[in-house]
């Protein structure tokens, strides 16, 4: 196996499963996929597309709940295993800086990325039009909103795990209010979590069938002595509709907006009956992945058919190798994004 090492902390609890021998690609799915299934709490018909990360002895985890009445909203979960959440009935209490309740009109998509001491979720939400939206906790128990990042319209924001250059780093894929029919990665820093600026382009759709269209940052990315693994999807449009699979690329580790190395191939495709067949067929939409330092282990969490929550695996080794193996790079993949 190509040496590669994830740069972090040790998972021993990480959830897992090995490899099946048929298996031929390098991920792999849990085989007690889904581990969320339809209507887990009284008001919430679907969770899907959501984040994890490890807490204390356990995870912890921010979710999409669609409820019964179609608004989507963001509600917390709690697990020993990363597998068998328990959630919390009632949406996450945001607030404004003073403490008084500040509740977006909806939210979905959200990220959770854990910066130094702080805990900071993203979402897709209404700013008078698609935008992100940002919240901080320290304690999961309050939630204060911070300033929107970016003008409409934008979606799948999500924050590197540590600062570059001293600055916060957050990927984003700038769109319209519609089921956006384009979009590239764009890269954006700031010193404070409120203003940002610094804007690179990073990556954008290819000449590959599966990822043509559209593509979004998925995973908070992880760090790795080679450069950043970013977990991203990709969507094509067919005779039948959009189909979104899951893509990886390297960055370089001092400027993310530049990008090493990138698989031609999709990692994961909808393939399975809870990837094709739900409330938006054929959606395989990453939104976080967990990881062992030591052992190179990667647990990808990923939305499935906008009506599930699946599991897939993957060691850091196998999965740069393949990369490496089916490397394509663009002229603006490589460049540093600015004109």
């Amino acid at each position: 196996m190509t040496d590669i090492r994830i740069i972090g902390s040790p998972l021993p609890n990480i959830p897992w499963q090995d490899k099946p021998s048929d298996c031929t690609a390098p991920v792999w799915r849990f085989s007690c996929n889904p581990i969320i299934n339809r209507n887990p709490l009284p008001n919430v018909a679907r969770i899907f597309n959501s984040a994890v990360m490890p807490y204390n002895d356990g995870f912890i985890g921010v979710f999409r709940g669609e409820q019964r009445d179609g608004m989507p909203h963001i509600y917390l979960g709690h697990s020993k295993n990363a597998i068998d959440w328990t959630f919390e009935p009632e949406k996450i209490p945001f607030t404004n800086a003073e403490g008084k309740p500040f509740m977006p009109i909806y939210a979905y998509d959200p990220r959770l990325v854990k910066v130094d001491d702080t805990y900071y979720i993203m979402w897709c939400q209404d700013e008078y039009g698609a935008s992100i939206g940002m919240a901080k906790t320290t304690d999961f128990r309050t939630f204060t909103r911070l300033e929107n990042p970016f003008l409409p319209y934008n979606r799948n924001a999500v924050l590197f795990p540590r600062k570059i250059g001293g600055n916060f780093i957050m990927l984003s894929r700038p769109c319209d209010n519609a089921h956006t029919a384009f979009g590239d990665i764009f890269i954006s820093e700031s010193k404070d979590m409120e203003f940002w600026g610094r804007h690179r382009h990073v990556m954008s759709p290819s000449k590959n069938w599966w990822d043509s269209l559209k593509i979004g940052a998925g995973a908070a990315p992880i760090e790795t002595d080679k450069g950043w693994l970013l977990f991203y999807h990709g969507v094509v449009n067919t005779c039948n509709g959009y189909v979104y699979s899951i893509g990886a690329a390297i960055l370089d580790i001092d400027q993310p907006s530049r990008v090493i190395h990138r698989c031609s191939n999709y990692i994961l495709a909808p393939e399975e009956w809870y990837e094709e067949r739900g409330f938006v067929p054929n959606v395989c939409f990453p939104c976080a992945a967990l990881c062992d330092a030591e052992s190179g282990r990667i647990a990808i969490y990923y939305g499935c058919a906008d009506s599930y929550v699946g599991i897939a695996f993957a060691t850091v080794s196998e999965l740069y190798e393949y990369i490496l193996a089916h490397d394509e790079v663009s002229v603006t993949d490589e460049e540093i994004g600015l004109r």
